[in-house]
C-alpha cells in the first residue's frame, strides 16, 4: 500500500510538473508573440556608406486581433549614440503592390526608395521601414487599411529598439508618402493607445490618402484611380470578406487578378500594368458609385483618417499637379487638422505630381522632424 501511495504521489507530482511546464510554455509563447517582438534580424548588404541594415521579421497585430508576422528593414547609422538612444524615423512606404513578393524590402532599389534616407542617417536617426502585413509574408496584404498599417509601423519601431547595434531610443517620428501617408496619419491616431511606451514627436505625410471615398470615385476611369480601386477591392474582398462580385463586372475579375500579381518598384513599373489598366477602362464596375454600396461605403469611411490628437504636430506636403491625390482633398484634410487644434506646416509644391512629391519635399520633411526631435516649438501656417 505504501508503495502504491508513493507511486501515486510521484505520478501526481509529475502531472503537476507537466501542467506547470505547459503553463510556462504557453505564457512564454504569448510573451514571444507580443506586438513588436523581434523574430529575426539578418544583416543585409547595400546600406548607405557608414550604416548597417538588417532585414527583420517581427510580430504585429492582425485585423482579427491575433499576432501576425511582418517583415521590414532597420537601418542604423554609424557613430556614437546619444544618451537615451538614437531617435527613430519610421518610414511608411507608398503602394508597391498587394502580394507577398511586392515587399519593398525585397526590391532591388529598396534603399533608394526611402526618401530622405541619407539625410536621416547623417543626423544620427535609426530608420525603421515596415513592409506592412502580407508584403514579404504569406498573409493577404490589407491594402489601404489604416489600423493594420499603423500597428505595423509602431511595431517596427518596437522591433528596431530590440536590435542591440541600433541603440534606438523611445522617441520617434513617422514619415510616409501616399499609402504611407495614410499609414503615417493612422500611426498618429493609434500611437498613444497602441504603443504608450513610445514618444511620437511628429507626423510627416506627403500626398496622403485621406479621403478614400473621393479617391475611389473622383479618380475612377483614370489609370491610376482604376489601379488603386482594383487593388483595394481585391484586398478587401479577402481581408474583410466584402463581396467583390457584387460591384465588379464578370469581365473585370480576371483582369483584376492579373493586375494584383504585378509589383510597383519604380514609377515606370506602371508601364507594365498598361494592358490590364486599359482593359479596366473598357469594363470595370457594375455599380454607378462604389461609395453608395455596403459594406464598401462603411469600409471607405473607416479607413479614411480622422483628426490626430491635437498635441501631435503635422507636416503635410502636396503637389499642385497631383492627378491622383488631388490638392483640394489634402487641403481639406489640412483644414480639418487646423480646426482640431493641430499645429500643421503645409507645403504645396507647384507643378509636382504624385510620383515625385516625397522625393522633392524630403529635405524639408527631414528638417521638420529634426526640429521636433530637438524640442523646438512646431511651426504652423493654419489660417494662411
Amino acid at each position: 500500500m505504501r508503495v502504491t501511495r508513493r507511486l501515486s504521489l510521484r505520478i501526481l507530482a509529475a502531472a503537476l510538473a507537466l501542467m506547470a511546464s505547459a503553463t510556462l510554455t504557453a505564457a512564454s509563447l504569448a510573451s514571444e508573440r507580443s506586438p513588436g517582438t523581434l523574430i529575426s534580424a539578418e544583416a543585409v548588404a547595400g546600406a548607405p556608406e557608414g550604416a548597417r541594415a538588417y532585414r527583420i521579421v517581427y510580430w504585429s497585430t492582425g485585423l482579427d486581433g491575433k499576432p501576425v508576422e511582418v517583415s521590414g528593414v532597420v537601418i542604423a547609422p554609424g557613430g556614437s549614440p546619444p544618451p537615451g538612444g538614437r531617435p527613430i524615423v519610421a518610414w511608411a512606404h507608398p503602394t508597391t503592390g498587394v502580394v507577398s513578393r511586392c515587399a519593398p524590402s525585397l526590391a532591388r532599389v529598396f534603399f533608394a526608395s526611402i526618401q530622405g534616407l541619407r539625410a536621416m542617417l547623417d543626423r544620427g536617426y535609426v530608420v525603421a521601414a515596415t513592409d506592412y502585413p502580407g508584403l514579404g509574408t504569406p498573409e493577404i496584404h490589407p491594402y489601404l487599411v489604416g489600423t493594420s498599417e499603423a500597428h505595423a509601423v509602431l511595431d517596427s519601431v518596437r522591433a528596431a529598439r530590440a536590435i542591440p547595434g541600433a541603440v534606438a531610443g523611445a522617441r520617434f517620428a513617422v514619415w510616409g508618402h501616399s499609402q504611407g501617408g495614410q499609414a503615417a496619419l493612422f500611426t498618429g491616431i493609434e500611437a498613444a493607445r497602441y504603443a504608450p511606451e513610445l514618444k511620437l514627436v511628429g507626423v510627416a505625410a506627403a500626398a496622403p490618402a485621406t479621403d478614400l471615398t473621393a479617391l475611389m470615385t473622383d479618380d475612377l476611369g483614370a489609370g491610376g484611380g482604376n489601379n488603386i480601386t482594383a487593388m483595394t477591392l481585391w484586398s478587401w474582398a479577402r481581408v474583410y470578406g466584402a463581396p467583390m462580385d457584387k460591384v465588379v463586372s464578370p469581365q473585370a475579375e480576371p483582369v483584376i487578378d492579373g493586375l494584383t500579381k504585378l509589383c510597383i518598384e519604380r514609377w515606370f513599373d506602371m508601364l507594365t500594368r498598361r494592358g490590364p489598366t486599359l482593359a479596366l477602362e473598357k469594363s470595370f464596375l457594375r455599380v454607378n458609385n462604389l461609395a453608395e454600396e455596403e459594406p464598401w461605403r462603411r469600409l471607405l469611411e473607416e479607413n479614411s483618417p480622422g483628426p490626430l490628437p491635437a498635441d501631435i504636430p503635422v507636416f503635410l506636403a502636396q503637389g499642385s499637379a497631383d492627378g491622383l491625390v488631388r490638392p483640394a482633398i489634402t487641403e481639406a484634410y489640412r483644414a480639418r487638422l487646423c480646426r482640431n487644434g493641430n499645429r500643421v506646416e503645409f507645403v504645396l509644391m507647384p507643378g509636382i505630381g504624385h510620383a515625385f512629391i516625397a522625393r522633392d519635399v524630403a529635405g524639408a520633411a527631414v528638417a521638420w522632424m529634426a526640429a521636433r526631435f530637438a524640442g523646438e516649438p512646431a511651426p504652423t501656417n493654419c489660417g494662411t
